[in-house]
C-alpha cells in the first residue's frame, strides 16, 4: 500500500511540475502577443517604436521546454503567424486584458477601429482573422491573404482541428469568425491534463477502461493477428498518409468489426487494444445518441465524430447493428427516417480519420454497404477446448483453491461455454465460498454456477435437466 502512496505522490509531483512549467511558457507567450500588439499600434498610430516590424519581435524559445504547450507548438511547426494566432485564441481563457487595447473607442467613428476587429461574445472579447492581419502588416493586402489561406488550410501549419471556426454566408473566409481554442485543446494546453469529454453535460458516449493485458486475453491467433495490424496503423498510420504521400489514395482512419457470439471478448478487447496503444476507448450510449426526433440522432452522433477529430481515440460501438442495420424498402415515413441515419453514418464514418470499432453479435443484420468500408473484419468464435482450459485455470483469483475432486481439464471439454459464461461460473461459486466464510472453491457449487449458465444461455442443451457430477470426480 504504502508504494502505491508513493507512486501517486510521484504522480501528483509530476504534474504539477508540468503545470508549472506550461505556466511558465504561456506567460512567455502572452508578454511575446503583448509587445507585438504594443508594436503594431505604435506602427499604426506613427509613434516612437523598438522595432521596424513585428516580425522582429523574438519568439520565446520553446526547443528545450518539456511542458505540454512547448510540445505540442514543436510537434506541429507553428511559424510565426500561426502561433500567434493560436496565442490569441487563448488570450480569452487566460489573459483577456491583453484585448482591451483593442477594443478601444475611436474618436472620430466613436465606435471600435473597425480595423482591430475584435468582436464580442457573451461579454467576452475575441480576436478575429482581420485581427491576426491587422497585427502581422497593418492594412497590408498580402497578409491580409496570407491569414485568410491559414485559416482555411486543411492540415497545415497544425492548426487543424484545434481552431473553433464558424464560416457564413456573409463571411466564407472566415476572417470575422470569434477565433477560439476548442474545449477538446483547452486543457491539455494549459494544464497540461488529460481532456475528459465525458464530464460534458451531453456527451453521448462512456470512456472503457480495463486493468487487463494482452497476457490475460485467451484468443485464437485467427483474432490476435488481425489486431496487430490495428495496432501497427495506430503506430504507423500517420506515416503511410503523409510520409508515404497515400492521402489521396487512402481514405482517413482505420475501421474494423468485431462479430460472434455473445461472451467472446469483443468489448474486453476494444479496452485492451487501446490501453496497448495508448488511445482511451469511448463506446458509445445508443441511449443518449438514438433519438425519435428527425436530424437529431445524426446530430449526436456528428457531435461525438468531431470531437474525436484528429485526437487518438478509439469510437467504439458496441451491439452495431442498432445503429448500422440494414436499409429496407421504405414504405413509410420511419423507413424513410431509419434509411437516412443509415446514409449518414455510411458517409461519416468514411471519412472519419480516428479509429472506429463496431461490434455485434449478428453481422448478418448490417447494412451489406458498410462491409467494403472496413480495414479489418474479426470473427471472435467460442473459445476451443484448450482455450476454455486456460480461462478456467486462469479466471480462479490466487487467493481460492479448488477442491481435489474438481477436473477443469473434463469441464473445459465437456462444456462449450463462452468466456463470459466461464467468469460468471467462477463469480457464483467463488462467492459461495465466501458466504461459507471460506476460500475453497467447492465442486458442488462450480457445479450449480456451470448450470445456471448452460440453462440461460442454452450453451449445452442436455444439461439443463440433470446434473452431471461424474465430472468432478
Amino acid at each position: 500500500m504504502l508504494n502505491n502512496n508513493v507512486l501517486e505522490l510521484d504522480q501528483v509531483n509530476d504534474n504539477l511540475s508540468l503545470n508549472k512549467l506550461n505556466i511558465q511558457d504561456l506567460e512567455k507567450e502572452m508578454a511575446w502577443c503583448e509587445e507585438i500588439i504594443d508594436t503594431r499600434l505604435k506602427i499604426y498610430f506613427k509613434q516612437e517604436v523598438n522595432y521596424s516590424s513585428v516580425f522582429d519581435i523574438t519568439k520565446p524559445d520553446l526547443q528545450c521546454s518539456l511542458s505540454n504547450f512547448a510540445q505540442w507548438v514543436m510537434k506541429h511547426g507553428l511559424d510565426f503567424e500561426a502561433r500567434l494566432i493560436l496565442i490569441l485564441a487563448l488570450v480569452p481563457v487566460l489573459k483577456p486584458k491583453i484585448l482591451d487595447v483593442l477594443t478601444c473607442q475611436n474618436e472620430l467613428t466613436l465606435r471600435p477601429f473597425t480595423e482591430f476587429a475584435c468582436v464580442e461574445d457573451n461579454g467576452t472579447w475575441y480576436a478575429t482573422g482581420e485581427t491576426v492581419s491587422f497585427l502581422l502588416g497593418g492594412d497590408s493586402l498580402r497578409y491580409r491573404i496570407q491569414v485568410q489561406s491559414i485559416l482555411q488550410a486543411k492540415g497545415t501549419r497544425g492548426l487543424l482541428g484545434i481552431l473553433s471556426l464558424t464560416a457564413t454566408e456573409i463571411d466564407p473566409l472566415l476572417m470575422k469568425s470569434p477565433i477560439r481554442v476548442q474545449p477538446s485543446y483547452i486543457q491539455s494546453l494549459i494544464t497540461s491534463q488529460v481532456y475528459r469529454p465525458e464530464l460534458l453535460t451531453g456527451f453521448c458516449a462512456t470512456k472503457m477502461e480495463s486493468a487487463l493485458s494482452w497476457q490475460d486475453l485467451v484468443l485464437p491467433s485467427s483474432v490476435v493477428e488481425p489486431l496487430k495490424d490495428i495496432q501497427f496503423w495506430a503506430q504507423q498510420g500517420k506515416t503511410l498518409l503523409d510520409d508515404w504521400g497515400l492521402m489521396n489514395k487512402l481514405r482517413p482512419g482505420f475501421r474494423a468489426l468485431f462479430y460472434g457470439p455473445p461472451g467472446t471478448g469483443k468489448t474486453m478487447t476494444a479496452c485492451v487494444l487501446g490501453k496497448s496503444i495508448s488511445y482511451p476507448v469511448y463506446r458509445i450510449d445508443l441511449s443518449k445518441i438514438i433519438s425519435k426526433y428527425i436530424g437529431e440522432t445524426e446530430k449526436n452522433l456528428e457531435h461525438i465524430f468531431t470531437l474525436a477529430e484528429n485526437k487518438n481515440w478509439i469510437l467504439f460501438f458496441d451491439e452495431a447493428d442498432a445503429l448500422f442495420g440494414k436499409r429496407t424498402q421504405a414504405s413509410g415515413a420511419n423507413d424513410q427516417f431509419a434509411n437516412q441515419n443509415v446514409a449518414y453514418l455510411l458517409q461519416r464514418i468514411e471519412c472519419f480519420s480516428g479509429l472506429s470499432l463496431l461490434a455485434t453479435n449478428f453481422k448478418d443484420n448490417l447494412d451489406d454497404a458498410f462491409f467494403r468500408r472496413f480495414e479489418s473484419v474479426i470473427y471472435f468464435p467460442l473459445p476451443s477446448v484448450d482455450e476454455r482450459l486456460c480461462l478456467w485455470r486462469q479466471g480462479f483469483s490466487s487467493q481460492s483453491t479448488l477442491e481435489s475432486t474438481i477436473k477443469l481439464e473434463l469441464i473445459a471439454s465437456e462444456y462449450p461455454l463462452s468466456g463470459a459464461e466461464i467468469m460468471n461460473a467462477i463469480r457464483y461459486a467463488s462467492l459461495q465460498a465466501l458466504r461459507r466464510g471460506s476460500s475453497e472453491i467447492m465442486h458442488a457449487d462450480l457445479l450449480e454456477g456451470v448450470r445456471r449458465q448452460t440453462i440461460r444461455g442454452d450453451s449445452i442443451n442436455d444439461f439443463a435437466g440433470k446434473p452431471r457430477l461424474d465430472l468432478f470426480g
